[in-house]
């Protein structure tokens, strides 16, 4: 197993400036922005929610919003019609049952539309400072390249991962991460050669070895 203390180490000195690559001001426009997300980039989620936020700013105003122009707005996202009607029934819960205010609590999030824990993770761990893991795609990857964990299952890697380090690293381990697997740790070709945690990393074998190769695969940050 590759050691977790010392990757974790390693990821935080390689990625100090890691955190989430959303475009957010509050609780609600974090977590309309982490749904949105789902199968798309940061990018594209980020292009759309100016417009999105400018028109409907908060819970009450998307709430009573016509779900045909949210759809439009949205649309570059993906899936946009069912992201529409998600962010407009959590909007509406959020009203009707919470005055308003994003929960900071997990078993709730998890009741709105749209939300699963690793969505309710990003609001809590980003938005309140309540601690969680990640597991997004990145990540996932990434915990098993390490042999932290030998499943693709959300669940069983969020609690292998928060087994292996202490909760308080648990929000920024999982953004820097996710930023590796992002610029470096690719799915499809690794910048093995060009990883600075190649020598921790028991996966260190699978991806591009010449370094000056490697380093032409590693991506620039919010790509």
């Amino acid at each position: 197993m590759g050691s977790a203390t010392l990757i974790a180490d390693a990821l935080a000195a390689a990625y100090p400036e890691a955190d989430c690559e959303l475009d957010h001001t509050s609780p609600f426009t974090l977590l309309v922005a982490t749904v949105l997300s789902a199968q798309s980039t940061d990018r594209r989620v980020n292009g759309v929610t100016v417009e999105l936020f400018r028109r409907y700013p908060g819970p009450e105003a998307l709430a009573g919003a016509d779900v045909d122009d949210v759809a439009a707005i949205i649309k570059p996202v993906g899936f946009y019609r069912n992201k529409a009607a998600a962010i407009q029934g959590l909007s509406r819960i959020i009203v009707d049952e919470h005055d308003g205010e994003v929960p900071a609590d997990l078993d709730a999030l998890v009741r709105l539309p749209g939300v699963g824990r690793k969505t309710a993770n990003v609001v809590l761990g980003n938005a309140f400072g309540i601690p969680g893991v990640t597991p997004d795609t990145h990540l996932i990857r990434l915990a098993n390249r390490f042999e932290w964990v030998d499943s693709t299952k959300p669940d069983t890697v969020e609690r292998a991962v928060m087994a292996l380090v202490p909760s308080e690293r648990w929000t920024k381990l999982s953004h820097e991460m996710i930023w590796h697997g992002r610029r470096v740790c690719h799915a499809r070709r690794p910048a093995c050669g060009a990883c600075v945690i190649r020598e921790l990393c028991p996966s260190n074998d699978i991806g591009e070895q010449d370094p000056d190769v490697a380093a032409s695969l590693i991506r620039e940050p919010r790509g």
